[in-house]
């Protein structure tokens, strides 16, 4: 057998807003190991449904992975339902966890805070320090006021717009908790090993990768860095603290109208600040539900594969406050920039978002979009999110541009929903 892979496949799946790739790390024509990263969606083509179509990808996949075989690994770079909702096994996708689980992964691999074993106000996996506002904690209520927030469209009031109504049903149904996959990651996880990373962590692949290396950029944990949390002039972290009953136009917890028994009391020093969000506007709203949106993404995973002198990088959704420690702050700042410089194979962060590809830091970093020597590679849904006119649009025009003229340039846009996947090899 080869001591490293002879060439890398990368295949992405047809899910609409979302993503789903696997990499094939091919050693000889009977020996290739399969990593899958991400699978989920918020949006299918054609008004597709999860539950005829995800079941179809997971088969995909099976057949790639071949009868009786291991994924070596599954890796969900973060919580966002567009990554990881294919791993569900309840009827909203059809089962199509349980395809997967089949495939017997040896490792999961997730960013730190999505260890059930974390304290609500850890600073790192598995940790009990911090402060009442803790990390984690506010992680789990973007949970609660995403549903929330998905009610409250669903519900079409009269105050909000058509537009706003259309953005906050599509944050909402990004940011729900999505139990029923988290607790299939925790299953396959405990069946194999189950690894909660943050920047510079070892992920175990190398014991099945021979020849390959891998290195964690991403997440950092709050011990290393305070920036995916950091606070702004307006404080975003506040909108996260009183959510339960705090989103216009439903009762609030604890009030009369229409809540039923059972229901908590809002503490008295809450009141105030529900009050408050009871008034919000329609763009008040939607502000502080990207900004909760963003946050989320920047728990992402960011790993760089290297073969040799290829390189391979996938970030998931991260987003500027995760990519600031790796490319400014972290001790080996400078030895990670090198290593940027030299990557062959980009996944397009976020869908093709301007925010998930750093111009000075990553883009314009990359020397082999000379010669278009570069290959890229975007799962993304036009019109699923973001406007033109405020140039949100996801994905981002200028960015295409960019990526079309300075990379081969592979877009999920151009599949069918026959035409499950496409395939690159590095």
């Amino acid at each position: 057998m080869p001591s490293k892979p002879v060439s890398v496949e990368v295949r992405s799946y047809q899910v609409g807003f979302g993503d789903c790739f696997l990499l094939t790390f091919v050693y000889s024509a009977s020996d290739k190991r399969h990593i899958l990263i991400d699978f989920g969606t918020t949006g299918l083509p054609r008004n597709g449904k999860p539950s005829a179509h995800m079941p179809n990808v997971a088969k995909a996949i099976q057949k790639e992975v071949g009868a009786g075989k291991r994924l070596v690994a599954v890796v969900a770079t973060h919580r966002h339902a567009d990554h990881i909702s294919g791993f569900a096994t309840d009827n909203g996708t059809g089962k199509s966890g349980e395809i997967i689980k089949a495939l017997r992964p040896r490792l999961v691999l997730q960013p730190w805070t999505e260890d059930p074993k974390a304290k609500p106000n850890a600073l790192t996996a598995k940790s009990a320090v911090g402060g009442a506002k803790g990390f984690v904690a506010r992680l789990a209520n973007m949970n609660t006021l995403a549903e929330r927030v998905k009610q409250l469209a669903a519900s079409k009031p009269a105050w909000m717009s058509a537009a706003a109504r259309k953005e906050l049903a599509f944050l909402g149904e990004e940011n729900l908790a999505n139990k029923s996959a988290v607790n299939n990651l925790i299953a396959m996880g405990k069946a194999g090993s189950a690894k909660f990373l943050r920047y510079g962590d070892k992920t175990g692949l190398e014991k099945w990768l021979p020849g390959v290396k891998v290195t964690v950029l991403g997440p950092p944990d709050l011990t290393q860095s305070d920036a995916i949390r950091k606070q702004r002039s307006k404080d975003k972290d506040q909108f996260w603290h009183f959510v339960k009953g705090a989103v216009p136009g439903l009762p609030a917890a604890g009030d009369d109208r229409g809540q039923g028994k059972g229901s908590k009391t809002v503490p008295e020093e809450a009141r105030w600040f529900r009050d408050r969000l009871l008034s919000v506007t329609n763009q008040g709203l939607l502000e502080i539900v990207r900004q909760l949106d963003d946050q989320m993404n920047n728990t992402s995973l960011i790993l760089l594969f290297e073969i040799g002198k290829k390189k391979l990088l996938f970030p998931g959704d991260a987003q500027f406050e995760n990519w600031s420690f790796a490319m400014t702050e972290a001790p080996n700042h400078k030895a990670v920039a090198k290593l940027i410089a030299d990557v062959d194979f980009y996944k397009v962060g976020h869908h093709g978002s301007l925010n998930a590809t750093p111009k000075q830091w990553v883009w314009d970093a990359f020397k082999k979009k000379k010669g278009k020597k570069l290959q890229t590679m975007v799962s993304t849904m036009p019109g699923k999110h973001g406007k033109v006119a405020s140039k949100t649009e996801v994905p981002r025009r200028t960015l295409l541009t960019a990526l079309e003229s300075g990379s081969r340039l592979k877009n999920t846009n151009k599949l069918t929903a026959k035409i499950l996947e496409m395939k690159t090899t590095v």
